[in-house]
C-alpha cells in the first residue's frame, strides 16, 4: 500500500505578506520566500510551514475579488485543521484569539470526538485548531 500525505494546501488571499506575518505570529510558522510567477502576471505565492506536517502555499492575484466583498467571488479554502497537540494548548490559543477579535468557535468537543475551536484569519477564512 502506498502512503500518502498532505504536501500543501493552496489558499488565496487578497493580502499575502498580511497573511503570512498572521501565521508566522500566530502559530510560529516560517514564511518562505516570495515566488513571482513569469508566466501568470501579478501571481505571486508564499510557502508557510508549520513545526510538523504540511506546508500552505498561499497565492495572490490581481483576478481575485475583494476579501470584504461578500458578494464577491472570493475563492480561499472551507477550513484548514491545525493540531496543537494538547486541550492546554487549544485552549490557551483560544483565548488568546478572543482578546484579539479572531476567535470564530470557542472550544468544544465535536459529536465525532475531536476537541477543537474555530479561528479566522485575517481575510475571514476559518481555522480549526484541535488537540
Amino acid at each position: 500500500m502506498t502512503v500518502t500525505r498532505i504536501v500543501h494546501v493552496a489558499l488565496w488571499t487578497a493580502d499575502l505578506d498580511r497573511l503570512a506575518a498572521f501565521y508566522e505570529r500566530v502559530f510560529a510558522a516560517h514564511a518562505g520566500a516570495r515566488y513571482e510567477s513569469r508566466r501568470r502576471p501579478g501571481f505571486v505565492s508564499r510557502f508557510i510551514t508549520l513545526t510538523d506536517g504540511p506546508a500552505i502555499e498561499i497565492m495572490q492575484a490581481p483576478w481575485l475579488g475583494p476579501a470584504g466583498d461578500p458578494s464577491a467571488e472570493r475563492p480561499g479554502y472551507a477550513h484548514i485543521a491545525i493540531g496543537l497537540g494538547s486541550i492546554g494548548a487549544v485552549d490557551r490559543l483560544a483565548a488568546d484569539a478572543e482578546r484579539e477579535g479572531f476567535l470564530a468557535s470557542a472550544p468544544r468537543r465535536t459529536g465525532d470526538g475531536f476537541y477543537e475551536a474555530v479561528l479566522t484569519d485575517p481575510d475571514g477564512n476559518l481555522i480549526e485548531i484541535t488537540a
